[in-house]
């Protein structure tokens, strides 16, 4: 019977991605993922060559998912509050992702395969400033960036939501009310971008 090499493949990607997502590239043991993949370790040195390469590929396989997702759409500001609740919606569902994206900025010194990544972030740009004309580059660029790190950080920063907050009221669920604080926020700071667009012009 032929190896099904795509197959285990697949149990090593998985694998790493629960390795990876809560030791990151440094804490991770290939071991461990050779084990809950029930794969010979040798197979990641052979199809993926060292841990770091293999903690790329794993990466690079949660971004093909990701990054066409969720796509910026509509028009006007509301169109980028949408496109932060729906990223908040689509993190919270898949928090090994954005693990793995914090682990990627501390630990490598270039983003994983950073040229697609770039054309990825141009098209979002394009699609805000297709949904709002009125925005500079700059400030579509500084919007998306605050999106992410608001929403990203939402995810990995957990302990700090102890610090700081209150019991909810009946019925409301924590992640509810911090998606809709999100989503308020970008808006009015979409709005505050458009403000001063304005008022430089006149």
């Amino acid at each position: 019977m032929a190896w099904d090499t795509e197959r285990t493949k697949k149990l090593l990607i998985q694998a790493g991605v629960t390795e990876f997502s809560s030791f990151g590239l440094a804490g991770a043991r290939v071991d461990r993922i050779a084990d809950t993949a029930g794969v010979n370790k040798e197979r990641i040195y052979q199809y993926f060559g060292k841990k770091e390469a293999f903690f790329s590929a794993v990466l690079e396989h949660e971004l093909a998912t990701t990054l066409a997702a969720v796509e910026l759409s509509g028009h006007g500001v509301p169109a980028i509050a949408d496109y932060a609740g729906r990223r908040f919606d689509y993190q919270r569902e898949h928090p090994t992702f954005t693990r793995l994206l914090f682990w990627e900025g501390l630990e490598l010194e270039a983003p994983v395969a950073e040229a697609s990544r770039q054309k990825h972030a141009r098209a979002l740009v394009a699609s805000a400033r297709e949904a709002v004309p009125e925005l500079s580059e700059s400030d579509a660029q500084e919007l998306l960036i605050t999106v992410i790190t608001l929403v990203d950080g939402w995810v990995a920063l957990q302990t700090a939501d102890r610090l700081f907050s209150t019991p909810l009221p009946r019925g409301r669920d924590r992640d509810s009310r911090r998606r809709d604080f999100i989503v308020l926020t970008v808006e009015a700071a979409t709005q505050a971008a458009l403000t001063r667009t304005q008022s430089a012009r006149t």
